[in-house]
């Protein structure tokens, strides 16, 4: 690996391990066996590769949700349909399940992000094919054939989901739902859906 490879995968360990706001460049250049020069050489600043190492890392994580990681069970139901929402929320809690701390590393993420513009609007547009990645996981297709509208709708309403699941399995574990609970409020919603006359 060159420098720029080390570097994100220092990165990596210094969030997992410390966080975002507790990382410092020096932490990154020791984790790597770099030095300072090469952050701002190959990523600009501290900041813009620890943005890059995290959606990396999200990008790495959320290949169990369609069960393609290791060990994650691959989805054999019909996309559209109930039973692939349940097989993907399963397997994404899944991952919630996992000693890892990268959900909470996520909420970190969003809340520091008013505060460094930079990441924030780096994570925007990271955030953006992320909505696109979940249409197609849970309906099907291919990522470059969703309309943005699709994007704008769908893909931001499972990101809505998605964050929301996340927050209640950082704050409380015990108490948050599973795919059972969210499978069975999505018939509730739509067994109270009435169609537009």
């Amino acid at each position: 690996m060159g420098h720029r490879e080390d570097l994100l995968e220092g990165a990596k360990r210094c969030l997992l391990e410390k966080g975002f706001a507790r990382t410092t460049a020096r932490d990154i250049v020791k984790a790597s066996g770099t030095n300072l020069a090469s952050i701002g050489y190959h990523y600009g600043s501290k900041d813009a590769l620890l943005a890059q190492a995290y959606v990396a890392m999200v990008g790495e994580l959320s290949q169990s949700f369609d069960g393609e990681g290791e060990g994650a069970p691959e989805l054999t139901s019909e996309p559209g349909t109930v039973e692939r929402f349940h097989e993907v929320w399963s397997n994404v809690i899944a991952t919630m399940k996992e000693p890892d701390p990268q959900w909470r590393l996520s909420m970190e993420m969003l809340v520091m992000g008013d505060q460094l513009p930079e990441v924030r609007d780096h994570l925007a547009l990271a955030q953006r094919e992320g909505d696109r990645g979940l249409v197609t996981m849970f309906m099907g297709g291919r990522e470059e054939d969703v309309p943005e509208e699709t994007v704008d709708t769908l893909g931001r309403f499972y990101t809505t989901l998605l964050i929301g699941l996340i927050a209640q399995w950082t704050f409380d574990s015990k108490s948050a739902p599973d795919a059972d609970a969210l499978t069975e409020g999505l018939r509730q919603v739509l067994a109270a859906a009435r169609p537009e006359e």
